[in-house]
């Protein structure tokens, strides 16, 4: 079969949508689809219990819900259903009465920025959205984020905001309230807001958890206690990595003025296709086959991610943890070891051409690419930079010409094709890969919707704190020693002790070290008062 012939039979189109999805460069055989027909059949029932409210998350005992967050219709009680309209509604009423100064800043001035403080899915979601759909300069209000615990990172942003700060508002989103770098965050945020002679509370908002929902939040009960300006709900159904039609998503939306009516309808518009069209014209049920037979249904290839488009550039990074995160498993739902995973990166073309392009091309063919064309290149007249040739003339010949080289060294595409990058169609892609992220854990058999390695990670961060307190005493106790004779101290591991040890002489300057031709004979000295 001849290139032309194969695109036309594996091109998928949505005409109403303005949607495409191309698995023609993808290397399946004639049988490829048969073979999987039972799986198919499987993930297909598995999303149908899992929308009716079945638990979907057996390892934590939950329901599954962010497809209910833009149809609430689908939600499997009427409470559910009216709990998700309230939250739209809360969230428009709340944007309103902020971009109309009917709640102002402490001084009385409109507040003109907005601070985002939250981590994983609770940044990297606002983060995409507002990177892909905000203009600074005619937005309401001007965005930043605390995405980390890193205080230089912290430092710079308030700098950045400056004196605007006694007109920023800032969103604090954690579910729980016990995030660690989120918490961090807010009491940066705080102190920032507090040297400025500014009360934080009179400019802070809170999307978390509640009582009234069933979760216990410490951010909840911070936020009531010091008289915030609003408390948003988050729900235990809804996971951070798809939180982003939530009112994680929503509520920054609504302040930054984007129409989340249309984000909404262009996620349902999708789910309504992926949801009820069998496997050949499902968009989400396509690309979780072609991830599995890329990687022989093991993540044998990385999934490389390039939107020709500037405004998804942090498309990629957003994928990465939904993708990732949902995927990248120890055990499957037997509680077999199967470490499953597909890791996925990338940037943007026509930039990564000048970056990793080369290796992909030329090197280890160990990945599969997901091309994603916005087709208009701009609503603005463009420049002929050529005779009869403009810059979006480029970008698409850039696109193409890399598929085809990538082709012609048999290695393997998808591509996705949108009108141009709006509300709706950045709804549609959320939720194209949301589903197709489903889809894939149930053909391979793992949950999709916890993160065991996550909470080892952050164990094993508060183990390290417990350890670094008890460095820093036995330092401040002994005046000099290395890390083995603090490590016998203790009880400790020496190798743990000496970062513990190296972090302190790097930050507290009551420690300080004398290098020596090893590790193991580095002198750490207090130069701090005797403890």
């Amino acid at each position: 079969m001849n290139l032309w012939t194969r695109y036309q039979q594996h091109l998928l189109r949505y005409p109403d949508l303005g949607f495409s999805l191309d698995i023609s460069r993808m290397n399946f055989d004639d049988g490829f689809f048969a073979k999987m027909e039972p799986l198919v059949a499987r993930a297909f029932e598995d999303m149908k219990k899992l929308e009716a409210g079945e638990i979907a998350n057996p390892d934590e005992g939950r329901m599954v819900g962010h497809y209910w967050l833009r149809n609430s219709a689908l939600a499997p009680t009427p409470e559910l259903a009216a709990g998700i309209d309230n939250d739209i509604a809360d969230c428009k009423v709340f944007a309103s009465k902020i971009h109309s100064g009917e709640i102002t800043a402490q001084n009385g001035a409109k507040f003109s920025k907005l601070l985002i403080i939250g981590i994983g899915g609770s940044a990297l979601g606002p983060q995409f959205i507002t990177d892909a759909l905000v203009d600074a300069h005619s937005a309401p209000l001007q965005t930043y984020f605390f995405d980390n615990t890193d205080p230089d990172g912290i430092q710079r942003t308030i700098a950045n905001i400056g004196a605007d700060l006694a007109t920023t508002l800032s969103v604090v989103i954690s579910k729980s309230g016990g995030t660690p770098e989120t918490r961090n965050g807010m009491l940066e945020a705080r102190a920032a807001y507090e040297r400025a002679g500014l009360d934080f509370s009179k400019h802070a908002v809170a999307v978390t958890g509640t009582a009234s929902g069933g979760i216990s939040s410490k951010l909840e009960a911070y936020a009531t206690e010091n008289d915030w300006l609003k408390i948003f709900p988050m729900t235990d159904w809804v996971g951070g990595r798809t939180s982003i039609m939530s009112t994680v998503g929503l509520v920054p939306m609504t302040l930054q003025g984007i129409d989340i009516d249309l984000i909404l309808s262009g996620s349902a518009a999708m789910d309504e296709k992926t949801r009820t069209l069998p496997t050949a014209q499902n968009a989400s049920m396509l690309l979780a086959l072609m991830w599995y037979q890329a990687g022989n249904g093991k993540g044998a290839k990385d999934m490389v991610v390039l939107p020709y488009k500037d405004r998804l550039m942090l498309l990629s990074k957003y994928l990465q943890q939904l993708v990732m995160e949902s995927i990248g498993k120890q055990h499957d739902l037997d509680g077999n070891v199967v470490n499953q995973g597909i890791a996925v990166y990338g940037n943007k073309g026509s930039t990564d051409q000048h970056a990793y392009v080369q290796q992909l091309r030329d090197g280890v063919n160990n990945f599969f690419a997901t091309f994603i064309e916005v087709r208009k290149g701009s609503d603005q007249p463009q420049v002929e930079v050529d005779p009869n040739t403009t810059a979006s003339d480029y970008l698409q010949g850039f696109l193409r010409g890399t598929r085809k080289a990538l082709f012609d060294s048999d290695r393997e595409s998808v591509t996705l094709s949108i009108e141009q990058a709006t509300p709706y169609t950045v709804g549609m892609l959320v939720a194209l890969f949301e589903r197709a992220v489903s889809f894939y854990a149930s053909l391979v058999n793992i949950n999709a919707y916890h993160q065991p390695g996550v909470e080892a990670g952050k164990k094993a961060a508060v183990d390290f704190l417990k350890v670094l307190t008890s460095v820093r005493n036995a330092i401040a106790h002994a005046g000099s020693a290395t890390a083995n004779v603090i490590a016998v101290s203790i009880q400790a591991d020496p190798e743990e002790v000496y970062h513990c040890l190296t972090h302190l002489a790097a930050n507290d300057p009551q420690i300080q070290v004398q290098l020596a031709d090893s590790p193991g004979d580095d002198l750490f000295t207090w130069v701090g008062q005797s403890s």
